[in-house]
């Protein structure tokens, strides 16, 4: 494997748009958030991001954009997906029984083992749904309390490859949650394109489907 570790570092904002990816960059810890876009680089992009190893990372996007797939290949460390939780109750409950019974129960369950894995004190990567801004908050102050960065991962792709990818699981949203889902990820990527981050967030790396099928490990150094 072509081993290319990206470092998210450095004061400024970098455009997009550059025609290949720099041997290395940092993902490592400075003051000022920074963003680093590795869109549009036609499969150019790295094969691994490193994080410290008190990170925290987030990969957020929208639903069917290749959030679960991504992190299911490349994360290494904990990995906390909600996707994972709601496979596991889907296995318990009766075939009939609509998810929006138990989805509370779901999430409960989700919140619950993200919670033992902040404990736990090693690098964590972390699913988003991307509507959840209090659950960046509180990553955050996680973060820090352990002495590390919670990093944002965002996946940007258009609107008619995420409903693809949720024709091809066998699993959508409802059309009103998906506009939620579309209008908190459309702000989000806004933001962080103007170098405004969330609160709390040291970092973040803007990837897109083909740079996000070259990523083989999203992990942390020693």
């Amino acid at each position: 494997m072509d081993r290319t570790t990206v470092y998210a570092t450095g004061p400024a904002v970098a455009l997009p748009g550059r025609p290949d990816a720099p041997a290395a960059q940092d993902c490592r810890r400075r003051p000022a958030p920074v963003v680093r876009d590795l869109r549009e680089r036609a499969g150019r992009g790295p094969r691994e991001l490193a994080f410290a190893p008190t990170d925290l990372v987030v990969v957020t996007g929208l639903p069917g954009s290749g959030k679960s797939t991504l992190m299911s290949r490349a994360a290494r460390g904990i990995r906390i997906d909600s996707q994972d939780t709601r496979d596991r109750w889907d296995a318990r409950m009766p075939r009939l029984l609509p998810y929006a019974v138990y989805r509370p129960l779901v999430r409960l369950a989700h919140y619950a083992s993200l919670r033992r894995a902040l404990r736990a004190g090693g690098g964590v990567v972390v699913h988003d749904c991307g509507t959840q801004s209090w659950v960046r908050s509180w990553l955050a102050r996680a973060a820090e309390r352990r002495g590390g960065t919670l990093h944002l991962l965002l996946l940007d792709v258009p609107v008619e490859t995420a409903l693809q990818g949720q024709r091809e699981r066998g699993r959508g949203v409802s059309r009103y949650a998906f506009a939620r889902h579309r209008a908190a990820v459309a702000a989000l990527l806004r933001s962080v394109e103007r170098g405004d981050l969330p609160d709390g967030c040291g970092s973040a790396v803007l990837i897109d489907r083909d740079a996000a099928d070259v990523l083989r490990r999203i992990g942390f150094t020693d």
